[in-house]
């Protein structure tokens, strides 16, 4: 089969080729997924889990990308909730070879039904971005109605998700990015919109919920913003400096099927709509990883054409 593979972590992007590479195999409770659409993140080669299995032996070629929509075209041993041509929707276990490839063997608990009516490629953008929004938020966050959240990076993949999420639960949102966001973060929800590179952050003034997807001094300078009882949540990397009186949390988006279900209700209903900057095919993966335009929102990568 045809996948994106890399091998040499020092090259990164300019590594990443197509290669054709064995068929997985599905292991018990696994299932395998004739990929459609797949995602993935712009930093992932980073990640030491790219390049190791989970006992951190070398696993390189490495087949990167973890979200995915397909159909499922084979079931591993014991493996239950789904069956041989079912449309599904989820995401690539971190350190097993990913979704960049025509197929991709997947823990069945990662996935979840895709209903008809929603097309493979908003199936692919939904799973990671839509799970880490609701985690951090909710699960995390505690955000509740009536409340105040700042979500930086609000135009794009995770954010912009985000921002609809608090929205409906009736949150006050302020959303955060560069100038050229402002647009699109509003569209999406936002009540007010701060610029990253010109506004204050001090003139948010005290908000319950931090929702961080940046890092960096963005981060540290979010915690005084945070009241008492309140939380400072990221996906970036662990708090340097914490907020008095509140948590401050760092989290991994974990798999979870009823989630997924829910999202994509939310989906079918328009109450969710994923942010699709465009879509690429397989071929074009490197230029996509390097997103030499930035643009709002994910970028979907087609491997069969709609």
């Amino acid at each position: 089969m045809k996948a994106i593979t890399v091998r040499d972590r020092a090259a990164g992007i300019e590594d990443l080729t197509v290669s054709e590479v064995p068929y997985p195999h599905a292991a018990e409770n696994d299932v395998v997924v004739r990929v459609h659409a797949a995602g993935f993140t712009p930093g992932e080669l980073t990640w030491p889990a790219s390049w190791t299995d989970r006992a951190g032996r070398d696993r390189t070629p490495s087949i990167p990308g973890h979200e995915l929509s397909g159909v499922v075209v084979e079931l591993g041993y014991g493996t239950t909730g789904l069956s041989i041509g079912q449309r599904v929707f989820g995401f690539a276990d971190w350190a097993r070879d990913g979704s960049l490839a025509e197929y991709v063997a997947v823990e069945a608990r990662n996935l979840a039904p895709l209903p008809a009516d929603i097309d493979f490629t908003v199936g692919a953008a939904l799973p990671i971005s839509g799970l880490t929004a609701w985690q951090g938020l909710f699960e995390h966050g505690r955000l509740t109605a009536g409340q105040t959240v700042l979500i930086h990076g609000a135009a794009g993949g995770v954010g912009s998700l985000a921002v609809q999420l608090a929205r409906e639960a009736g949150a006050f949102v302020i959303g955060t990015g560069r100038a050229a966001d402002r647009k699109v973060a509003l569209q999406v929800g936002a009540d007010s919109f701060l610029d990253l590179g010109s506004d204050s952050l001090a003139d948010v003034g005290s908000v319950d919920v931090v929702f961080d997807v940046i890092g960096g001094d963005i981060l540290s300078r979010s915690a005084a913003l945070v009241r008492p009882g309140g939380a400072l949540v990221t996906i970036a990397e662990p708090p340097s400096v914490l907020p008095e009186n509140a948590r401050a949390v760092f989290f991994v988006v974990e798999p979870d099927r009823a989630q997924l279900a829910d999202l994509a209700q939310r989906v079918r209903s328009g109450r969710l709509t994923p942010l699709i900057s465009g879509t690429r095919r397989l071929e074009e993966v490197a230029d996509a990883f390097a997103r030499r335009v930035r643009t709002p929102g994910k970028t979907i990568i087609q491997v069969v054409p709609d």
